[in-house]
């Protein structure tokens, strides 16, 4: 019975030695899937990035959304104009690179967009894991 009790001892010690030295840390830490909504914007996040719905636009998060240490993520992706009323077959607005800052601090995620080429701010949006998106479209 000692050598049951020191077993199961030895082995509760491993498990605990192996949880601290697991790679999995702060810094794999992502943003979870699924819709994230608020004012002006439903951010659907998947396991590749994201795609944005925004009032009169629209864009992708073309990395997964990984938190650093500090709950953060800076990554790359698109940001596309909409304008209002009815689009012709042959019109397109262009699709511009951009970044996109976030900071979770549960339950919310705030989300800064800044175009790349200009570094002008698109805006900043905070919303929350499977809440409604409150958009107003253009079109």
């Amino acid at each position: 019975m000692q050598t049951t009790a020191r077993g199961m001892l030895l082995a509760a010690a491993c498990a605990t030695l192996a949880a601290f030295c697991s790679p999995t840390s702060a810094d794999d830490a992502s943003v979870a899937a699924g819709s994230w909504g608020g004012d002006h914007l439903l951010l659907d996040v998947t396991s590749l990035g994201a795609t944005a719905e925004f009032d009169c636009a629209h864009g992708t998060v073309d990395a997964p959304l990984t938190l650093d240490s500090s709950g953060r993520f800076d990554l790359p992706g698109t940001f596309t104009r909409e304008q209002p009323g009815p689009t012709r077959q042959d019109e397109s607005m262009p699709t511009l690179p951009a970044r996109y800052r976030g900071v979770f601090k549960n339950p919310t995620l705030t989300l800064t967009v800044v175009l790349t080429d200009s570094q002008d701010t698109v805006g900043a949006f905070t919303v929350q894991h499977g809440a409604e998106p409150r958009l107003t479209k253009c079109k």
